[in-house]
C-alpha cells in the first residue's frame, strides 16, 4: 500500500502522527522473482468465516516494499504435487515495519483459504510480490470512487489508507461497500476509523438487516452509486473488486487472460469510460 523503496529516509504522516522508515532496499523483505516463507505469528478472527493473518517480516525493520495498488502471490504445494498459488493483497501499509497482515475469507472447498486456516502460529507461508496492479499517486484523480463486495475491499483499503496517511493528497475519495449482512462486513472498524479523514466516506449497503441497521438495504444500483459518486465528470475515477456476479453487473468482467476487457454494465450505462474504471 506504499511506495517502492530507495535509500535515503521517508516519513508518512499517520493518524496520530508520522510512519517514518528506513527506504533502502536491503530493507525490502518480498522480491517478485523468488518465493519466499513468511511465519505466522497472529489470527484474529474478524467474522465466522473471515480472518486477519499477521506474518512476519524477516527483521524489525523490514518492510513489504508494496506499491499502491499492488498485490503479492501466496503458495503451497497441492495433494497432486502442483502449487496451489493465489492473489492476495495486504492491508497493511509499506511504512509499517516488521510485519504484514492478510485478510482472508473461508471458502467452502477453497483451497488456499483452507490451508491459511489450518496454518498454526510458527508455521510459514510462501510469499512472492509484489505485483502492482494499478499505480497511485497523489491527487491524480480529484475524485475516487471505490466500489466493492466482500473481501473486494482489500485493495480499496490499501488505497484509501495510503491516502488518508498523505496530509498532501486532497482526493476525494467514496467507498461503496456491498455485504450479505452487517455481520459479513470486513474491516468494519478500520473502516468507520479512516472515514474519519475529512476526504473519505464510506457507505455500507448490505442485502438483508434488521431493524437496527442504519445504511442502506439492497444491491448496489445505479441509483446508489449516483447517490454517493459525483458521476463520469473530468477528474473522476472508479475502481472495482468484488465477486464475479457484483463485477459482471457493475463493470463487466475481466478478459480470461486476466486484462481489463471492455467496460460493461451499470457504469457504462451512467455514461462512465473504459478510461474511467480499473477492475481488480
Amino acid at each position: 500500500m506504499s511506495r517502492l523503496l530507495f535509500c535515503g529516509l521517508g516519513a508518512v504522516a499517520g493518524f496520530g502522527g508520522v510512519l517514518t522508515t528506513a527506504l533502502c532496499k536491503d530493507n525490502v523483505a518480498f522480491d517478485p522473482k523468488e518465493w519466499r516463507p513468511f511465519k505466522l505469528t497472529g489470527v484474529t478472527k474478524i467474522t465466522h468465516n473471515t480472518a486477519a493473518f499477521r506474518f512476519a517480516l524477516p527483521t524489525p525493520d523490514s518492510v513489504t516494499g508494496l506499491e499502491t495498488a499492488s498485490c503479492i502471490t501466496v503458495r503451497y504445494p497441492g495433494e497432486d504435487g502442483k502449487d496451489v498459488v493465489r492473489p492476495y493483497t495486504p492491508t497493511t501499509l509499506n511504512e509499517e515495519k516488521g510485519s504484514f497482515e492478510l485478510v482472508i475469507k473461508r471458502y467452502d472447498g477453497g483451497k488456499m483459504s483452507n490451508h491459511i486456516f489450518g496454518l498454526k502460529v510458527g508455521e510459514t507461508l510462501d510469499v512472492k510480490g509484489p505485483f502492482l496492479k494499478q499505480k497511485y499517486t497523489p491527487n491524480m484523480y480529484q475524485h475516487l470512487g471505490l466500489i466493492a463486495g466482500g473481501t473486494g475491499v482489500a485493495p480499496m483499503y490499501q488505497v484509501m489508507k495510503t491516502i488518508a496517511v498523505n496530509p498532501s493528497d486532497k482526493t476525494e475519495v467514496d467507498l461503496i461497500f456491498g455485504n450479505v449482512s452487517p455481520n459479513d462486513i470486513l474491516l468494519k472498524s478500520e473502516l468507520d476509523a479512516i472515514s474519519k479523514h475529512s476526504n473519505i466516506r464510506v457507505h455500507y449497503i448490505v442485502d438483508k438487516a434488521d431493524k437496527s441497521w442504519k445504511g442502506d438495504v439492497g444491491f448496489i444500483t445505479g441509483d446508489v452509486i449516483k447517490k454517493y459518486f459525483p458521476g463520469p465528470k473530468p477528474g473522476a475515477y472508479v475502481m472495482v473488486c468484488g465477486p464475479p456476479g457484483m463485477m459482471k453487473a457493475i463493470s463487466g468482467p475481466k478478459n480470461k487472460d486476466y486484462t481489463q476487457g471492455p467496460l460493461d454494465g451499470i457504469l457504462k450505462e451512467l455514461g462512465y469510460t473504459s478510461e474511467q474504471v480499473f477492475k481488480f
